[in-house]
């Protein structure tokens, strides 16, 4: 799928997605039903690390299919800090 612009004389400028090679040079406005005539403008690339691209990934992925925890890590005993004891005792 790719993102084409179109522009209406009377709404402005709207985006459509369809498949790749399949725009007609118009398209029926979705406001105002009339017709809006196709721009062409740059393609919305841009140049990411491989890093922040595998997370984006990761997020998309764990959107449609979230990895379950199964249960809590157990806990840790923590010792009580030694100032504790000197505190009077009611």
């Amino acid at each position: 799928m790719a993102t084409y612009e179109y522009l209406c004389s009377r709404c402005g400028s709207f985006d459509v997605k369809l498949a790749i090679g399949t725009a007609p040079a118009a398209y029926c406005c979705p406001v105002c039903a009339g017709a809006a005539r196709r721009v062409y403008s740059s393609p919305g690339l841009t140049l990411t690390s491989h890093a922040v691209a595998a997370l984006r990934l990761q997020e998309e992925q764990a959107r449609e299919a979230p990895a379950v925890v199964s249960p809590l890590p157990p806990r840790r005993r923590v010792p009580p800090h030694p100032a504790f004891s000197r505190l009077p005792r009611p």
